[in-house]
């Protein structure tokens, strides 16, 4: 019986890889079961073909019954972002189908790994004064990488292409869907192009067309998107005041590990809100942040400039840069007050490489392309007419969302899995939009996300609890009636803080590093009254427990109303 039901499994599993099922490699990320990792060897320039180097992948083979022939290959954006650590994501999201991740050839799972350090500590130096040299940053990672025998020409977004092609070619299968997100889309029409007979359809999530200057119109994306979050007239009045005055702001160097000062001007908040802007959690909390900002509530730009440092860490900078700088800087005028603009002119400036030749791609294959409402890097103003002039093309909307929709939305992805299923039926139908956060659902303090650096700043609310707690338990067991409600007071705001905190958490919790439920403002006339109702007992009973209850009382009430709000 075990033979015949194996034997029954392989006869309606077509075989789809060849050369890597005899030679896998252990899989550099956390992977599901039946997947398998390999390299696909291409020439570094296939102009010049000698040179070879390794682009890493994964197949997941689906044990659906109905499994289809035909995968979905998934390449991230970036460029240089990595791809493997998605693939049991997009396994539970095509369950019915292989799911194939390839990496871009210099990426982090790929063979040559081309990082750059250099260049990206120098893009968080733009924080510091006077701002680190972009250009000689450049040209010292691009000499480390030239004698480890990199050639950074062969960096192209037409040689990706190529490479996704060549991978469909290797493990066997016939027809394949592809699917992009953001820089990669443009992979991805660049590879339906060059293999129509190998394409059943496309995806593209937050299309990047090759049409687009995208640094010409950063700018302008960042402040369309302020206007439609309605606080444009706010954001400028924050940038005009920072660029006078530009912050001081602590903040750690990830790629150091030490701590720093960081000098943010105006236009260095634009910059930082122009990339966090692509997760829809802060688009949501982004117009209650840009208001306390242009009030002047500086303390918010800590968690700012540390998502600079997680960024820099992100992607591999020299293949950013290499793409960059063939395919994109060239054909804009890069005049930009975003400091990532011009550091990449100041890169490209030093690494002088080749032009690339425009593709002008399209495809005959079904494509579907989802955008964000709110998305500053690929905005629906470019993405959907550009989408709508493919022949075969479909744009849909995701209102409340921004960049990459399907990390974010489920509805997206069942969006996508329905165009899969059956790419020529048309499903105009939209997906219910977050509600996001309303005026006075947040209420603007600093203080949630510096406890989450320094746990011990919250002693005076773990104290006022534990205090409550043991003015409940002997107030009751004792029938003393006014420590007992002196007790469930306290008692009572801390458990509606706590649950407020985590329904909004669990709602948004980038908004925790904004502020706090606004909800939570009314509740601290609870602990008020705890601290009332035990200044009252201490009238009769001038014992060291009610006078310790007191002090911390008191004291935590200074902490709540002159700190933690």
């Amino acid at each position: 019986m075990i033979i015949r039901a194996l034997l029954a499994l392989a006869l309606t599993m077509p075989p789809v890889m060849t050369v890597d099922q005899a030679a896998p490699i252990a899989c550099p990320v956390p992977v599901p079961t039946r997947t398998t990792c390999g390299f696909l060897e291409v020439p570094e320039r296939r102009d010049a073909p000698e040179k070879r180097i390794e682009v890493g992948y994964a197949v997941h083979l689906s044990a659906a019954k109905d499994r289809k022939p035909d995968p979905v290959v998934y390449m991230s954006g970036g460029p240089g972002s990595a791809s493997m650590q998605l693939t049991g994501f997009l396994s539970q999201m095509f369950p019915d189908r292989d799911v194939v991740t390839i990496e871009q050839r210099g990426s982090r799972y790929s063979r040559p790994v081309l990082g750059c350090p250099e260049t990206a500590e120098a893009l968080l130096g733009q924080l510091r004064r006077p701002p680190a040299d972009m250009g000689a940053a450049a040209v010292k990672c691009r000499d480390r990488l030239k004698e480890q025998g990199v050639d950074l020409r062969g960096y192209t977004t037409k040689e990706i292409a190529a490479d996704v092609v060549a991978l469909r070619e290797q493990l066997g299968y016939e027809k394949w869907n592809l699917f992009g997100v953001s820089y990669s889309t443009r992979v991805m029409v660049d590879a339906a192009a060059a293999d129509p007979e190998g394409v059943r359809s496309v995806v593209l999530d937050s299309y990047l067309p090759e049409s687009v200057n995208w640094y010409d119109d950063a700018g302008r994306n960042l402040t369309d998107t302020m206007a439609r979050l309605g606080v444009r007239d706010r954001f400028e009045a924050m940038t005009a005041r920072l660029n006078k005055a530009p912050a001081r702001v602590p903040t750690t160097d990830p790629l150091l590990g030490k701590a720093f000062t960081a000098l943010m001007s105006g236009d260095d908040v634009a910059t930082i809100l122009a990339e966090a802007l692509a997760d829809p959690e802060v688009a949501a909390v982004a117009p209650a942040m840009v208001r306390a900002l242009a009030e002047g509530h500086d303390e918010l730009l800590r968690p700012l400039a540390d998502a600079v440092g997680e960024g820099l860490v992100s992607h591999e900078f020299g293949l950013y840069h290499a793409v960059q700088c063939q395919d994109e800087v060239p054909f804009n005028t890069t005049k930009s007050r975003l400091f990532t603009v011009k550091g990449d002119q100041a890169v490209c400036t030093a690494l002088q490489l080749p032009k690339s030749a425009p593709v002008n791609a399209t495809t005959k294959a079904p494509v579907y392309v989802a955008g964000g409402e709110y998305d500053t890097t690929t905005p629906i103003r470019t993405s959907r007419p550009a989408a709508e002039a493919l022949p075969a093309g479909r744009f849909q909307e995701f209102a409340g969302h921004s960049h990459a929709v399907f990390l974010t939305s489920a509805c997206a992805r069942q969006k996508i899995a329905a165009f899969l299923a059956a790419p020529d039926r048309q499903d105009a139908t939209p997906c219910a939009g977050d509600p996001g956060l309303k005026p006075g659902d947040l209420r603007v303090t600093a203080a949630p996300y510096q406890i989450s650096l320094s746990p011990w700043l919250a002693a005076p609310f773990a104290l006022f609890v534990l205090a409550s707690l043991l003015q409940l338990v002997i107030g009751g067991l004792k029938g003393r009636a006014l420590t007992a409600f002196a007790g469930l007071s306290g008692v009572a705001f801390a458990g509606l803080v706590a649950q407020s905190i985590y329904t909004l958490a669990g709602r948004n919790e980038t908004a925790l590093a904004v502020g706090i439920p606004g909800i939570i403002e009314p509740y601290s006339w609870l602990a008020a009254a705890s601290a009332v109702l035990t200044i009252a007992v201490l009238r009769y009973e001038r014992r060291w427990p009610q006078i310790l209850a007191t002090v911390i009382s008191g004291g935590f009430l200074i902490w709540w109303f002159t700190w933690f709000l």
